[in-house]
């Protein structure tokens, strides 16, 4: 899996350009049935894909805690929202709530996720491959392809299916 996971930016990378053409086509032209060939392909690669061996996401990228995370996880840990804010966040560029630092703070070494169950948004719909109008995120798809297995195999079977 280590091996699968340090050769993965060199194959983004080398499918950038046909990713982003399969994509521009995708958003000008979607199948019918987009949303239902996405959640298929993501549940078969999900069949085969084991997160616990690989998160890599938590690893190399943070993600964006909503105003609602915020106040879950705080709650989670019985402090108030600024003290948790203050002790595990900071605000980015685009005035979003983030880590101050990767990898994840809550990220065990078995790599088992310590606030699993209250777990920010985007971590529980990472890598994203599975969301509804899936043609409108081809940008975070281009990115994840590079940090998550599944979401490049996804994107791989998505090209060998729908046909332009």
């Amino acid at each position: 899996m280590q091996d699968e996971i340090n050769n993965l930016p060199k194959l983004a990378k080398d499918k950038h350009k046909e990713d982003t053409a399969f994509f521009t086509k995708l958003k000008k032209k979607p199948p019918k049935q987009l949303d239902y060939i996405m959640q298929e392909l993501h549940d078969k690669e999900f069949q085969r894909t084991d997160c616990l061996e690989c998160a890599n996401c938590c690893k190399t990228t943070g993600p964006l805690f909503t105003d609602k995370d915020v106040d879950r996880i705080a709650k989670h840990f019985k402090m108030k929202t600024q003290q948790f804010v203050d002790q595990f966040l900071r605000v980015d560029e685009d005035n979003d709530y983030v880590l101050q630092s990767v990898p994840c703070t809550f990220l065990g070494a078995d790599n088992y996720c310590s606030i699993y169950e209250v777990r920010p948004k985007a971590c529980r719909e990472f890598p994203h491959t599975d969301r509804k109008k899936f043609q409108q995120i081809s940008n975070i798809t281009l990115k994840n392809v590079a940090i998550c297995p599944a979401a490049y195999n996804i994107v791989e079977a998505m090209k060998a299916r729908i046909k332009f």
